[in-house]
């Protein structure tokens, strides 16, 4: 789960949406290296709890984590065994469309300028896939990992 230090969003909970944080607290965590990765994104600081991860990957579990290009990056530099998956909108209209119906928009034309930025870096990843319908996307991932731990 990805920690940050904006508030919640309506609907968001605390423990299931995002490990939700003061900025101090953040801050003390990050300099602690209690972060696999972190950024400021939009104003917030976000980033991944270290801890869980490397306990899961200790105990020979497959761990899934949702970062941004940036932190998939990060993430590769201090495991360069990660599997990464670089997921593209089918389309910027489409990506328009999504980010109008998650925050009214409010930070789409900079997130679309960045989008076009990150997908110059998909080539870095293992594999791309396009999330024309989340249900197919979601089965393409699986069957990327599946294929992975196979061949592992």
């Amino acid at each position: 789960m990805s920690a940050t230090d904006r508030p919640p969003r309506p609907g968001e909970v605390g423990g299931r949406d995002y490990l939700f944080l003061s900025t101090e607290e953040f801050e003390r965590r990050r300099d602690d290296g209690g972060f696999l990765e972190w950024f400021e994104v939009y104003g917030d600081l976000k980033g991944t709890p270290r801890a869980p991860i490397e306990e899961h990957l200790a105990a020979g579990d497959d761990v899934l984590v949702e970062v941004d290009v940036h932190g998939a990056l990060a993430i590769q530099e201090q495991l360069p065994e990660a599997f990464t998956v670089f997921v593209r909108a089918p389309s910027r209209a489409a990506q328009r469309a999504r980010l109008q119906e998650r925050d009214g928009g409010a930070t789409a034309d900079a997130r679309l300028e960045q989008a076009e930025g990150e997908e110059r870096l998909a080539d870095r990843f293992d594999a791309v896939v396009v999330n024309d319908d989340l249900a197919r996307a979601v089965d393409e991932v699986v069957a990327l990992l599946h294929a992975r731990r196979g061949a592992g």
